[in-house]
């Protein structure tokens, strides 16, 4: 009988197109946000069967709002989003490295939407956290999604960013979509497009570079495994039954994911407000802080009906 646990299933190199290049060294990863540390408490915790590089803010202080749990776009890690984390400091904020991204070691087994979300409420029962808000950006927003669809009774409102349903999106540009299929290449060529958004919006430039400057590529590995992770899944039939408010923010001119992504959203899930990002790509979470961080705060601080 054949021993999974005895088997290593990570790839050492792989190529959509037949590229049977070995793995290229992956920059170290930082803790902390370009000009000091975190503020958060980082450790590493063994989770349904996976080691997570996770970050906590100010759960240990009161707050008359729930944390918010953070699901990261693809290949991104903790560092990337800390300064959304770090400005929001009227309540608790967590998030964690995928498997085989930021520092959290590779995963030795596949996953997908269902088994990840049963993992993050696993993470938040051992912190104690019964209730959060759920944001996701891009790839994360298909867990978000999915996450508040499945543990509906510890979520209480969802904010989606730049994401889609699923397989049945509205795909993006050809060029862009062929690039994902090297995570080195479709980092940079985003982080070059959204680096000169960011270098345009001179009063937010330096919050933007923070962010955008921490990106780190993930491992091949990692990689591959997230963008299996949703092969053939779709929340498309299930948003109509998705009762929270729901906030869903685009950016007008996202080569990825297409604003029609955020409408075909908004129009299928009952509770849900669109908010467009004008002359702002992909990343605008991250080119666009201070807009991003007051539609947070005015939809995640309104009162419920």
């Amino acid at each position: 009988m054949i021993g999974f646990g005895n088997l290593d299933l990570r790839l050492p190199g792989w190529g959509f197109f037949g590229s049977g290049e070995p793995e290229r060294s992956r920059p170290a990863a930082r803790s902390g946000k370009a000009g000091g540390p975190l503020s958060a408490d980082i450790s590493f915790e063994g989770v349904d069967g996976l080691e997570l590089r996770v970050a906590r803010w100010r759960l240990d202080e009161a707050s008359e709002h729930p944390p918010l749990l953070f699901f990261n776009g693809i290949g991104a890690n903790i560092e990337a989003v800390a300064p959304l984390a770090e400005a929001l400091t009227e309540r608790g904020f967590i998030m964690f490295d995928m498997p085989g991204t930021g520092e959290s070691p590779d995963p030795v087994m596949p996953y997908n939407p269902f088994t990840m979300s049963w993992t993050a409420r696993s993470l938040l029962d051992r912190f104690g956290l019964d209730e959060v808000d759920v944001m996701g950006m891009s790839w994360g927003g298909a867990m978000a999604q999915h996450f508040a669809l499945q543990h509906a009774s510890h979520v209480r409102r969802v904010v989606l960013a730049a994401t889609s349903p699923g397989m049945l999106m509205i795909p993006g540009d050809p060029k862009m979509l062929a690039q994902m299929a090297d995570p080195y290449s479709a980092i940079n060529e985003m982080l070059m497009r959204e680096y000169l958004t960011a270098l345009e919006n001179a009063d937010e430039s330096r919050l933007a570079r923070n962010s955008i400057g921490n990106i780190t590529p993930p491992s091949s590995t990692g990689y591959f495994y997230q963008l299996m992770a949703l092969a053939g899944w779709t929340s498309l039939p299930a948003l109509p039954f998705l009762d929270k408010p729901v906030l869903v923010m685009m950016g007008e001119s996202d080569p990825i994911v297409p604003l029609s992504n955020g409408e075909l959203l908004a129009r299928a899930i009952p509770d849900a407000r669109l908010e467009v990002f004008e002359d702002a790509g992909h990343l605008f979470l991250m080119t666009h802080p201070e807009k991003s961080i007051r539609l947070l705060r005015d939809f995640l601080d309104a009162e419920d009906a």
